[in-house]
């Protein structure tokens, strides 16, 4: 009988053994496929101040699959992390301009646009995806 026990506890402890290790590569290849999935993508979004920052990142957060995202108020452009299951290029710029705001391939909810502060009203025609270099002012038609 003391047999059979023993063979049934190693039997269950080598069961339980490869069980756990089975675990752990499912683990490891989620995180590896997790990598691979991630994509960015940098593209202009029109705004003028920080709650423009806030709105147009908070739109872009909200897609499902999003990691990050960050507005540059100088540049007038969105760097955003994302996973590629999850989510595309197009469903980023639908959601910023359901907000309001005119992106590279997207106008901008011309309801939500109307909502808006009145500091974040900016110009339809803003030059979008700057460098952020900062220029000197031309004079040179001036009298």
């Amino acid at each position: 009988m003391k047999k059979v026990i023993l063979s049934l506890a190693i039997i269950a402890t080598v069961g339980f053994t490869s069980c756990k290790n089975e675990t752990k590569q499912k683990t490891n290849t989620t995180e590896i496929s997790k990598e691979v999935a991630n994509a960015s993508l940098t593209f202009g979004v029109r705004g003028n101040c920080g709650m423009c920052k806030n709105t147009i990142e908070k739109a872009a957060n909200a897609v499902e699959g999003v990691s990050n995202a960050n507005w540059s108020i100088d540049k007038k452009k969105i760097e955003v992390s994302f996973d590629d299951t999850k989510t595309d290029v197009m469903a980023i710029h639908t959601a910023i301009a359901a907000s309001g705001y005119d992106t590279e391939k997207v106008s901008g909810s011309e309801e939500a646009y109307n909502g808006l502060p009145g500091c974040c009203k900016y110009d339809h025609t803003m030059a979008m995806n700057q460098s952020g270099e900062v220029t000197a002012d031309d004079h040179a038609n001036h009298d």
